[in-house]
């Protein structure tokens, strides 16, 4: 059977930019079919709204991923998809009776607190800036274990709905930094030290950009705030980027390519095959 994967994206977190793509990194997976449904950079009402076209295709279930899954959008867009499982990726919320609702209402989640928030003013934001920001903050995603983390948890899923498992169990976790440095497979402790401060790096970074996006008023106040959360985001980036570095370094690089039926496989020497 092919399991049919829908993904929705509200909004744009650091994770969205490759979030359908981490089940068939080199496209030659079989048994599954990937849609997506975006909506650019907005993420209202009326944009969830259009996301039920997706019905149509028929998915097995729904991966919903946008900032703020408290905000109208995503609130409109889960009501929606109520009748379809649903996980839904979020970098909130991060208040445990928060996240009982969403279990309660029949939804899976991954909150993502180290997907960090942008620093969205038109007196410091632009393409290019916004652009830097998103690689820095998906290169620490990466190489810090929230993106396998992420594959991972919807790969169980694919698996319950090809094995015909009824009602699917959805995952239900807070990706704080210790649990995503824990997928991201380090041999070394120095290199795993170093992205977990990335991590948490990381998830400081809203707590600069949130006044500049929403409390603060005067343009010198608002674009040094902002600029410093894109630093801080920099610097984590380049942290991330030296825990990698002493793994290559090791040739103890952690690989798991999908194997054609979907299978994982592993690999940590660069010129062994993955088993």
């Amino acid at each position: 059977m092919v399991v049919k994967v829908g993904f929705i994206k509200l909004g744009n977190l650091g994770t969205s930019q490759v979030i359908d793509l981490l089940l068939d990194e080199i496209a030659a997976r079989e048994g599954i079919a990937v849609r997506v449904f975006g909506t650019g950079a907005k993420m209202g009402k009326d944009e969830a709204a259009e996301t039920g076209c997706v019905k149509n295709w028929a998915p097995d279930f729904m991966v919903m991923i946008s900032p703020n899954s408290s905000a109208p959008g995503p609130t409109a867009g889960r009501e929606l998809w109520k009748g379809t499982p649903t996980i839904v990726v979020s970098d909130g919320p991060t208040k445990k009776d928060d996240r009982d609702k969403l279990e309660q209402a029949g939804f899976g989640y991954i909150i993502l607190p180290v997907d960090p928030l942008i620093g969205a003013k038109r007196e410091f934001l632009d393409c290019v800036e916004m652009s830097n920001f998103n690689t820095d903050a998906l290169k620490v995603l990466a190489i810090g274990g929230a993106i396998r983390l992420v594959q991972t948890e919807i790969d169980k899923v694919i698996d319950q709905v090809a094995a015909g498992t009824k009602p699917l169990v959805l995952p239900k976790i807070l990706a704080k930094p210790e649990k995503c440095v824990e997928s991201a497979g380090f041999s070394n402790p120095y290199a795993k030290a170093k992205a977990l401060a990335a991590l948490h790096i990381a998830t400081k970074v809203a707590e600069l950009d949130f006044p500049a996006c929403f409390v603060l008023k005067e343009v010198d106040q608002v674009a040094t705030a902002a600029a410093a959360g894109h630093e801080a985001m920099r610097a984590a980036a380049g942290l991330a980027d030296e825990a990698r570095e002493m793994e290559k370094a090791n040739d103890s690089v952690l690989r798991k390519p999908h194997a054609k039926d979907g299978r994982l496989l592993t690999k940590t020497k660069l010129l062994e095959k993955p088993q």
